[in-house]
């Protein structure tokens, strides 16, 4: 099959297509003729050397795809799925390839009446986003919320979440565009963080009260500025790291209004955890999807070969929602 290896750490330019062996899936896996692969930034952090897979995981990028099942693990007790099967996959890797080998209990329907394209641009973001937003942060109806990075993958999935969720929402972006983008998927405010200083905004619009829960990708020096955006008993979702790991901050307000300060990463999370969090996602964002209330945005599509060019697109910041990978052998 051709698959896309990371020759040497490095930019867009060290991804080369390849050829390499077809992997058998082992019990309670199943092979996936790849139709499309989501394209994220921690795609970007391996090629670059500084997210390596986690053990066992294969080193071909790629930690979303949808496709068709063609092959199932022997002694499978899970017969859920069968060959022909349309499906999604989280994966810890893998997925810029023509066939991807995949948990069973990692993978989802694809959604009715929606493309692989698409679907493929589902799992990492929405995975991330539930466990994140709604399970540790315990966004509930009337909360209201910041989202960061409202126009990334993992922003618009939070937007249009917490907006059917019940939850009034505000995002901050980095363009007028992209603030009218946030707005259009059902942010009450979008906030130019260029233009404008997110801290002030709030509070304005709040009147002071602050938000219940954050969702950041940027930490560093946003971390004191989120505190001060956060109501009694807020809690900040940390996620990303974009603007670094480090940050100083004094603890009188954590105190003084009981606030949590929580994160996770979920690519070394186990093969169980995963499952349960696909099964906590098909029962309470599947119909969502389905319905078409809530959609992936996709910015563009590349071919699979050209993925050198779907990272440059995603690092230039550009992109108003995901980036996808097409496999063109997929019929």
């Amino acid at each position: 099959m051709t698959a896309v290896e990371i020759s040497r750490p490095g930019g867009p330019d060290v991804l080369r297509p390849s050829e390499r062996p077809v992997q058998r899936p082992e019990p309670g896996e199943v092979l996936i003729h790849v139709a499309a692969a989501g394209v994220n930034r921690p795609d970007l952090m391996q090629r670059e050397g500084k997210y390596p897979p986690p053990p066992g995981a294969s080193d071909i990028p790629g930690l979303e795809i949808a496709g068709t099942v063609v092959a199932l693990g022997p002694d499978s007790t899970d017969r859920r799925w069968k060959i022909g099967d349309a499906v999604c996959a989280l994966v810890a890797g893998g997925g810029y390839a023509e066939y991807a080998v995949a948990p069973s209990v990692q993978c989802l329907p694809v959604p009715t009446g929606m493309s692989m394209a698409a679907a493929a641009a589902i799992p990492e973001t929405f995975f991330t986003v539930w466990t994140n937003l709604f399970q540790r942060g315990r966004l509930a109806e009337g909360d209201r919320t910041l989202i960061h990075g409202g126009t990334s993958g993992i922003g618009t999935t939070a937007i249009q979440l917490a907006r059917e969720l019940g939850a009034t929402v505000y995002a901050t972006a980095g363009s007028l565009e992209k603030c009218a983008a946030c707005t259009s998927l059902g942010a009450t405010v979008a906030i130019n963080y260029k233009t404008e200083d997110f801290v002030e905004v709030i509070k304005r619009v709040t009147e002071s009260r602050g938000v219940d829960v954050i969702l950041d990708i940027i930490g560093g020096d946003y971390l004191a500025r989120n505190l001060d955006c956060l109501a009694m008993n807020g809690r900040l979702v940390q996620i990303g790291l974009m603007g670094g790991a480090r940050a100083q901050l004094s603890l009188t307000p954590v105190l003084q209004r009981r606030l949590t300060i929580t994160g996770s990463t979920l690519r070394p999370r186990t093969v169980e955890e995963k499952g349960a969090l696909a099964r906590d996602l098909e029962k309470n964002v599947w119909p969502l999807l389905s319905s078409g209330k809530v959609a992936p945005l996709i910015h563009r599509t590349f071919p699979l070969t050209a993925a050198d060019d779907a990272h440059r697109s995603l690092e230039s910041g550009d992109p108003i929602g995901k980036i996808v990978l097409i496999n063109s052998t997929h019929s």
